[in-house]
């Protein structure tokens, strides 16, 4: 078989640079975006869990006898 040549090697190198900066940008767009997904995830839950914790203190507060106000002394 002939050798490849020069320009030939140099062509595959830099093919080889190019493919290997778009895998890498590829992969860290995707760890991003699994990132963010799972921020989002856990900021919807503790949403939820507040509203429904505000929910229950609303109602145990509606729920509570009312406590009357003491009178000052004159």
């Amino acid at each position: 078989m002939a050798e490849n040549s020069k320009s030939r090697v140099t062509a595959d190198a830099a093919f080889l640079r190019t493919q290997t900066r778009s895998m890498s940008r590829n992969r860290l767009l995707s760890e991003t975006a699994a990132i963010n997904q799972a921020r989002d995830a856990n900021t919807a839950r503790l949403r939820a869990l507040r509203l429904q914790k505000e929910a229950a203190d609303r109602d145990a507060a509606a729920l509570a006898p009312l406590v009357p106000k003491r009178k000052r002394p004159v």
